[in-house]
């Protein structure tokens, strides 16, 4: 039987409005109809506000778990968002772009989507990339002037990305990486800031911000200096079987809004999964 459990940002919604924002696949009238025939389940009364931490039972129907699935494509976490721009949370195994593989479901597809529902007929695309196994704050621009004026910032570093990464071994001081690695064809210089926040016997906690944007930038830098990232199969990384992805999570994204004047910072927690991983791990993240 499908179970949820409520958010605390959803905490005081309605049982109805809570299976909307969850399943917005599904026609108002169905899930209305779920509650209104009591085969949705929950400890509170049903027509109670829901509490943070409530288990909801769903169902089992094969429409409503075609309709769960469909959801899931349509799932998008919204951080901030002007007329102009728009920072979304990207999970983990979900590309940024379309591409071989994931041509249909993306972040860029989900966002269009998102627009398209809203009657919002304009394009929309991410002014930088994360790789597909990388997790958090992904910025796109809303219409072609906004792609162009923080697509332009993105090249002239007036927005800094700052990351959390796990790397293998023990590092013992902050410091920063430059190197001559392959980006595009050519032979370009990447630079990536490093503070080290925690050392266990077999593992560093760092805090990481890019002053250049290449590819695998900050994976290649690390295993090139022997502190491959955990969970990072392709260049050779610890991968124990307590972790099903890449420790590396674009925590926040700063900038001037440019439209507005104002200094953005816009954060995103640490995933569930790493965080557990954390602290199995012996790791304590203020």
């Amino acid at each position: 039987m499908p179970e949820m459990f409520v958010a605390s940002d959803e905490t005081g919604l309605s049982l109805e409005n809570f299976l909307q924002q969850r399943v917005p696949a599904a026609p108002v009238a169905y899930l209305r109809k779920l509650v209104r025939d009591g085969k949705v389940r929950r400890s509170n009364d049903l027509d109670a506000a829901l509490a943070m931490g409530e288990r909801i039972l769903l169902p089992h129907s094969r429409r409503l778990i075609d309709l769960l699935e469909q959801s899931e494509k349509l799932t998008l976490t919204i951080l901030y968002e002007t007329e102009q721009l728009l920072l979304v949370d990207k999970p983990s195994g979900l590309a940024t772009h379309a591409g071989q593989g994931h041509e249909v479901d993306n972040l860029t597809a989900r966002v269009a989507d998102l627009l398209d529902r809203r009657g919002d007929h304009f394009m929309a695309a991410p002014i930088q990339r994360l790789d597909r196994e990388t997790s958090g704050v992904v910025l796109f621009g809303k219409g072609k002037k906004s792609c162009s004026v923080l697509g332009t910032m993105m090249m002239t570093q007036a927005v800094t990305k700052t990351y959390l990464a796990l790397v293998k071994g023990k590092i013992a001081i902050n410091g920063t990486l430059t190197d001559e690695i392959p980006a595009k064809g050519k032979i370009k210089t990447a630079v990536t800031c490093y503070q080290v926040l925690a050392v266990s016997d077999n593992a560093s906690l760092l805090q990481i911000e890019l002053a250049t944007g290449r590819q695998h930038q900050i994976r290649r830098q690390f295993q090139q200096i022997g502190h491959p990232l955990f969970g990072d199969r392709r260049y050779g990384g610890p991968c124990p079987d307590n972790l099903s992805r890449l420790f590396l999570h674009c925590r926040q994204v700063a900038f001037v809004d440019p439209f507005a004047a104002i200094p953005l910072l816009i954060e995103s927690p640490l995933p569930q999964d790493l965080s557990a991983f954390l602290d199995v791990s012996g790791f304590a993240l203020s």
